[in-house]
């Protein structure tokens, strides 16, 4: 348990070097993340999501990068998300598209913001693709989440994220539970103070439990975004229980992670999105997978290794 804690500090420490983040863009095939990132163009990508669309996977798709501070930049990466929606829908792609508020401007002014999520719901709407805000560190839920409020009175193909491990995320599903909100359940994958996150694991994993079953009840579609064995039985002992059908949730997993049970429950009916990133700022989204699993830091070492 020490010794996990160790680990996750270290590369949520990394995940912010701004020297390894260049190297990394650099060299990065030759770390693993070949493996885990679509490629550096969404146009890359697209030869992936066809596969795993006919494997009977469904995806959503990021383009990474976080902490714009241009408004110029925050355009950018805009009209980048709306070619993406634009792709998914010309190729008859079955794909969602996720996004972080801090690469369209969450942290120069809400105007920003607000102005480049219209355009992108807008787009979205238009071609009738689901699109869902990303949760970042604590210092931004609050506003996220009330961006999310307002922007979900216009539009209805919009969701965002809970994390288990913040203490608010109970009271923040009573607040959301008005909106009628697509949510996705996740665990957390930033470095947090024990003043507003669960310190230890185990409390994370009943929080995240309880969430998935409050959600459901309350007749809310829910995305369970996780790896573990024991969550994912949670959800379908839970289902079975309460006679929730297979399409009031999906189960959602990591691009290149865990890939025979992706499949092998897509096989026993249940709706199953991969979380398929994309672009060349791959550094800090690596590093927190590095952080989340033990595991996944034998799969990045294979990856450096293998052909």
């Amino acid at each position: 348990m020490v010794l996990e804690a160790i680990s996750k500090n270290f590369f949520l420490f990394l995940s912010n070097n701004r020297l390894l983040d260049r190297l990394a863009k650099k060299w990065g095939p030759k770390f693993g993340a070949d493996k885990i990132v679509g490629g550096v163009t969404f146009e890359e990508a697209v030869p992936l999501i066809q596969q795993l669309n006919h494997q009977g996977l469904q995806v959503t798709v990021d383009h990474l990068g976080e902490f714009v501070n241009s408004a110029k930049e925050a355009r950018n990466r805009s009209q980048e998300c709306m070619n993406t929606i634009r792709t998914i829908s010309e190729n008859g792609l079955n794909s969602e598209v996720s996004l972080k508020l801090t690469s369209l401007g969450l942290d120069i002014n809400e105007d920003v913001v607000m102005e480049n999520m219209e355009q992108i719901l807008e787009t979205a709407e238009k071609h009738d693709v689901i699109v869902t805000i990303d949760m970042e560190d604590s210092s931004r839920c609050e506003r996220t989440l009330e961006i999310y409020k307002r922007l979900k009175t216009k539009y209805y193909n919009l969701g965002t994220v809970i994390q288990s491990y913040l203490y608010r995320s109970d009271s923040d599903l009573d607040e959301l539970n008005e909106c009628n909100p697509y949510l996705r359940l996740v665990k957390g994958a930033y470095k947090e103070s024990g003043k507003v996150a669960f310190p230890d694991k185990s409390m994370v994993d009943d929080n995240l439990k309880h969430l998935i079953k409050k959600n459901l009840l309350n007749g809310h579609y829910t995305a369970i975004a996780s790896h573990d064995d024991k969550i994912i039985d949670f959800t379908k002992k839970l289902a079975e229980e309460e006679n929730i059908s297979k399409d009031r949730f999906e189960f959602q997993m990591l691009y290149g992670m865990r890939n025979q049970t992706q499949l092998e429950l897509a096989k026993e009916g249940y709706t199953v999105r991969v979380y398929l990133p994309y672009g060349d700022d791959w550094y800090g989204y690596f590093m927190r997978r590095m952080a989340e699993r033990p595991a996944n830091i034998a799969f990045a070492i294979k990856g450096v290794f293998s052909k």
